[in-house]
């Protein structure tokens, strides 16, 4: 493609040249050498502005190296052009007085050379920059990400170790399945954890898993509701998404009471979200005395932030002795 332009180029500058009185011969020696040189030369600086690109303080120097180019260009056409056309003396009058012109044409390519060369390394370097920003942001990202993940798992393992401990003396069998429940759990959690999102029947099955550990160490009083459409099954949302909310919910619906509750977990597709109600009674006379931190919810909200950059994808409220957990989980397509 360039060597296409520079013929065109090459071809307009011969028909000048003749129109100025120039025969033939001369215009397309003329146009040949002139612009033959005034390729090497943007190749030239093309080249060393590939292995050298002076810094923000030194900036000078761009110039510097279109003026010296231009001052070579210049000095070795005159010195071409002479020996190949300095028989003639109309020519040769010709070539002094269009030297300067020749030099300032020269000059004003090569600065503009300069100057694109300059524009687009800048360019290149703030993308290089911003991608490197934004390699280093994901890291942070994936890094807190994980650590949350990984926060959520001792205070469960250590309640169901003691459990099975409790367990192992008077119920063996029982503590027995406990801990192969407690071993497909764990087993689970290790591979969501290079997950994104997985669909919500997978989560559904990795939940059942826990709250068949919860259930045996509550028996008879916790009991769980899962109302799910099937079309819903196949939606996305970011993985071990509902264990501690529901761990949150059996904390503060089963601990301080000896009655059944019921946990219920509901969902429905709408306008491109995945909505999920999770529901347990609730007893505000015994809130304060199981306040503790609120790690479960706060670290399900931070992981939602740092997936979707949103804050309001979860809320809670307490109505009618129930407090109610709601997602709203974006359905991006895959």
């Amino acid at each position: 493609m360039y060597v296409g332009w520079w013929m065109v180029w090459a071809c307009i500058q011969t028909w000048v040249l003749h129109h100025l009185e120039l025969n033939w011969h001369a215009a397309i020696i003329d146009s040949l050498v002139s612009n033959g040189l005034l390729a090497l030369a943007c190749i030239a600086a093309i080249i060393l502005y590939r292995y050298y690109q002076p810094g923000r303080s030194n900036r000078i120097y761009r110039l510097i190296f279109a003026l010296s180019i231009t001052i070579l260009y210049s000095i070795t056409f005159k010195w071409i052009i002479t020996y190949l056309l300095g028989a003639d003396e109309y020519y040769t009058d010709f070539l002094e007085k269009s030297m300067p012109i020749r030099s300032i044409i020269s000059l004003l390519v090569l600065t503009f050379l300069t100057i694109t060369n300059w524009l687009l390394y800048n360019i290149e370097e703030q993308k290089e920059k911003e991608q490197r920003r934004n390699d280093a942001e994901q890291l942070v990202k994936e890094a807190e990400l994980a650590r949350l993940r990984q926060q959520l798992q001792p205070h469960f393992l250590f309640n169901s170790l003691n459990s099975i401990s409790a367990l192992a003396g008077t119920k063996p069998n029982e503590a027995r399945k406990m801990i192969q429940q407690l071993s497909d759990f764990l087993r689970g959690t290790l591979k969501k954890d290079e997950q994104q999102t997985v669909p919500l029947n997978e989560e559904l099955e990795h939940l059942k898993l826990y709250l068949e550990i919860e259930k045996v160490r509550f028996g008879h009083r916790l009991q769980v509701e899962i109302n799910i459409d099937k079309e819903n099954l196949e939606a996305y949302l970011p993985p071990l998404l509902l264990q501690p909310i529901v761990e949150n919910a059996i904390k503060f619906g089963l601990y301080d009471t000896v009655e059944d509750i019921t946990i219920s977990i509901s969902s429905h597709l709408e306008n491109g979200y995945l909505n999920i109600q999770i529901k347990n009674p609730f007893d505000s006379d015994t809130q304060q005395a199981n306040e503790g931190t609120g790690f479960g919810l706060s670290s399900v909200q931070r992981r939602l932030f740092l997936l979707y950059a949103r804050n309001d994808l979860m809320t809670t409220e307490k109505k009618n002795g129930q407090f109610i957990t709601s997602l709203k989980i974006p359905q991006i397509k895959k």
